[in-house]
């Protein structure tokens, strides 16, 4: 063989040794030892407790932060370099409501929404430098994460109702209705006791930064309000589901806060297991008298397919006719599950949150601690009458996934939104009065074959009314719902007299529609947005309504880009 073909077979050689030597060594070092713990399915009984009492939390784990295998430990470091998790956050599609005719469909039913989740989400996506999706934009989310200056309820119901109409600020042919609900406030004395049981997701993919430590930091500010009369208890779960804390006063706070801090992240989602022990857990100290609640805290990445999925809902609902609620909070960017986070909230009775920083969660677990988590009214629906003599068209901005059927309005059965104390709710119409002209095309019905289109009591026309605000509610154990009505009335007020409560709700929605690129955005854009939320800050003294300016101008910056 002459010279030149032998070196080039050595060569050979050589490089396919070196390309071998990982895969020997590893087949060398033989099978990490295994860590195999049958799962349960949800519904059936809960896995065994993990006591915890001087050492960490032992959660099986992969040995990797985003690991979905098992076997040995994980002590919340990277050995090497790992290459950057691909983004699966997940949002659900929103279609704008669009206009409808009063006088084909008079009714417009909805399920009120106390969540805020939208809202700090999309400033986090704004704070990096980059505009939201369109679909994370969930516009009556953005509009009830701010508190307005609505009254306090009088007597025994649990909430005011405020309704005000004048021009709409992207369309002034238009007009734009706000009804507005404020739940009575309560101090946190006044409180009742709280049976509490933290979910804690200590999976792998919960070890950034702004997961695991930011929620360790939330919870701890949680646990500095509570007091002797209520009971606070962990549950953790990854590979696998463990009990950490058992039901603890309150007022033990050094042994309820090293629980916490000893929490560490690693290894798979077993989202089912974990919901199951926490609610087993909560069964076991329920307070009659007081307030039952899973606060659920994760990234939302569940490991279970779609049939544990719709398991998990009949859990979650089956415990929220028991009285035990679900909150949950959302932590970190990359694979957050928006959309089943708000879906499980929803279903149990709670509210959905987003925790970017710690100053949210101060908002969540402090500042407005008893809405989030003492319930005052539940079920609650908003069914609006609207008048043709009057109105020609309506639609309603927001709460696209919260629209229910006219006859669910009367069905005691039907579940809906949840308010908490002190918890502020805003829903915003836009009218196309009767007699105007307007660029937006609206719904084209035929001819009745049966019976008379159109067939408006002659009374309507000579009404001053333009609708009717119905609200039901039941007590927060109750099973019977209670009906509140109010007519409205249009005193034809200019948007430069109209409250800073319209004002301001009206910015943010606006802001909501800009960032989605509605197609029933109108005139709006940023400049506007930031002038009418300018006119309408009024006493900030959280400083909210400021930040919202500064997200605003970011946003506008973002989009000149």
């Amino acid at each position: 063989m002459n010279q030149p073909l032998t070196g080039l077979l050595k060569r050979s050689k050589i490089t396919l040794l070196a390309a071998c030597i990982p895969f020997l060594m590893l087949a060398a070092c033989g099978p990490q030892e295994s860590y195999n713990k049958s799962k349960a399915p949800v519904g059936s009984a809960p896995p065994t407790q993990m006591p915890v009492t001087a050492q960490k939390a032992a959660i099986p784990t992969s040995g990797t932060p985003g690991g979905r295998g098992q076997g040995g430990s994980f002590s919340g470091k990277q050995n090497q370099a790992q290459p950057a998790p691909a983004n699966t956050e997940n949002y659900n599609r929103i279609e704008d409501n669009p206009f409808q005719l009063a006088s084909n469909s008079p009714l417009s039913t909805f399920s009120i929404d106390v969540d805020t989740a939208s809202y700090s989400n999309i400033r986090r996506f704004i704070n990096e430098g980059q505009l939201p999706p369109p679909d994370a934009v969930r516009i009556e989310e953005l509009i009830n994460y701010f508190t307005y200056d609505y009254p306090q309820p009088k007597g025994e119901q649990p909430f005011s109702l405020t309704t005000e109409i004048s021009q709409a600020p992207w369309n002034p042919t238009h007009q734009l209705v706000q009804v507005g609900l404020q739940g009575k406030r309560i101090s946190a004395e006044n409180l009742p006791p709280s049976n509490l049981v933290f979910l804690i997701d200590v999976s792998g993919s919960m070890n950034n930064q702004n997961k695991l430590p930011l929620l360790k930091s939330a919870l701890q500010l949680l646990v500095n309000e509570l007091s002797e009369k209520d009971r606070v208890s962990i549950v953790v779960y990854a590979g696998a589901a463990g009990l950490v804390l058992p039901p603890t006063p309150g007022n033990q706070k050094d042994k309820i806060l090293q629980a916490i801090d000893k929490l560490e992240a690693g290894g798979s989602t077993a989202g089912g297991e974990g919901i199951q022990l926490a609610y087993q857990v909560a069964r076991n100290s329920f307070l009659k008298a007081g307030n039952n609640r899973i606060i659920m805290a994760s990234d939302g990445d569940f490991n279970v397919g779609v049939s544990s999925d719709a398991e998990l809902v009949r859990l979650i609902e089956d415990y929220r006719k028991r009285d035990i609620f679900l909150t949950i909070l959302g932590f970190g960017m990359g694979n957050l599950k928006d959309s089943k986070m708000e879906q499980l909230a929803n279903k149990g009775n709670g509210n959905y949150a987003y925790i970017d920083n710690l100053l949210e969660a101060k908002k969540v677990l402090v500042t407005e601690m008893g809405a989030t988590l003492l319930t005052i009214a539940k079920d609650v629906k908003i069914q609006v009458e609207f008048n043709p003599g009057k109105v020609q068209a309506y639609r309603l901005i927001g709460y696209e996934n919260r629209l229910l059927q006219s006859q669910d309005f009367n069905d005691d059965k039907k579940d809906a939104g949840e308010l908490g104390a002190g918890h502020s709710v805003t829903a915003l119409y836009e009218i196309i009065p009767v007699g105007v002209k307007s660029d937006i095309k609206l719904p084209a019905v035929d001819d009745l074959r049966y019976q008379q289109k159109n067939n408006v009591e002659p009374a309507a026309y000579k009404s001053d009314e333009l609708m009717l605000v119905k609200l039901r509610y039941k007590a927060p154990k109750g099973e019977t719902s209670q009906l509140i009505s109010q007519p409205l009335v249009d005193r034809g007020v200019k948007l430069e007299n109209a409250s800073n409560n319209l004002k301001f709700s009206a910015a943010v929605a606006a802001f909501g529609m800009v960032l989605r690129d509605s197609q029933y955005k109108g005139s709006a854009n940023f400049e506007q947005v930031l002038s009418l939320a300018k006119q309408s800050k009024g006493t900030d003294l959280e400083g909210y309504r400021t930040e919202f300016i500064r997200l605003v101008e970011k946003s506008k910056s973002l989009a000149g880009k």
